[in-house]
């Protein structure tokens, strides 16, 4: 069956990889990226391929507040089905981390801004859509006020806070929602993939980068992934796992989840 699929940070990397391959597949892909040259140059090349009927593109920068409401608003208006939303745009190396709201980016950007339009888009998924989440085996342990605050700290060390804080939320949603949908999974697409992000931040090619777009297919439409909700996937090792321990802390969690409803209703 046809799905609609929006993928952020579908310009380069996992992401347009996924979005590749979900089109060879037949679905359609709705296109995000922060570039608004990239986008329509892959818009272009995607359309020529596979149709313009079934692929359409979102620009947003996913650091700002209101350009990720407008991205909300713009895909609400245009579509009354989302089948699945995979929240792939992270960043890693950034060299200003002050964000236009005054939050640290790398916060923002992998961990606040996916949990806005997760809650923002839910309208538009069906008890058997699906959110995937970008989550890494870079995980740190964090406090809630980090979210809120500006980190001193190496971009290294404030991004495995950050998709600690993904994987959490992620848990959380994903257990609420479990009975009644949407499912709601965290997934490392594996570790050192051909990325632009992993050259940037370590200086290496990486390995093949379809390994971590096919594992992200798997988890929008296997049946393997249909009742995963609040887990975490891990390919490094292949198989649903533990997080940091540090997930398994409620009272964590639950400042976690205070701290990002807090965030959303004055970002809303």
């Amino acid at each position: 069956m046809k799905q609609t699929i929006l993928i952020t940070g579908s310009t380069d990397g996992i992401g347009l990889a996924t979005a590749i391959t979900l089109l060879k597949s037949g679905h359609q892909v709705l296109l995000h990226g922060r570039s608004q040259s990239k986008l329509d140059s892959v818009f272009k090349d995607l359309s020529a391929q596979f149709g313009p009927d079934v692929v359409s593109s979102y620009r947003a920068d996913l650091s700002s507040a209101n350009e990720v409401n407008a991205l909300i608003a713009d895909v609400r208006s245009e579509h009354k089905q989302l089948d699945v939303l995979i929240n792939n745009a992270g960043v890693f190396n950034i060299d200003q981390t002050h964000s236009v709201d005054n939050l640290d980016i790398r916060f923002m950007v992998n961990t606040i801004a996916p949990f806005m339009l997760t809650q923002g888009l839910l309208p538009l998924l069906s008890p058997h859509g699906r959110v995937v989440n970008l989550s890494s085996a870079a995980q740190a342990p964090f406090k809630a006020n980090e979210l809120s605050e500006h980190s001193a700290l190496s971009n290294g060390a404030v991004y495995a806070k950050s998709k600690l804080a993904l994987t959490m939320w992620s848990q959380f949603l994903g257990e609420k929602h479990k009975d009644a949908g949407p499912m709601i999974v965290a997934v490392n697409p594996k570790s050192f993939l051909a990325s632009k992000m992993v050259h940037e931040a370590y200086g290496m090619q990486g390995t093949n980068i379809q390994q971590g777009a096919d594992i992200l297919v798997s988890a929008a439409l296997s049946e393997s992934f249909a009742s995963a909700g609040g887990r975490y996937f891990d390919n490094d090792i292949g198989r649903f796992s533990a997080p940091h321990s540090a997930a398994a802390d409620a009272t964590l969690m639950s400042e976690l989840m205070a701290e990002l409803n807090t965030l959303s209703i004055k970002l809303g």
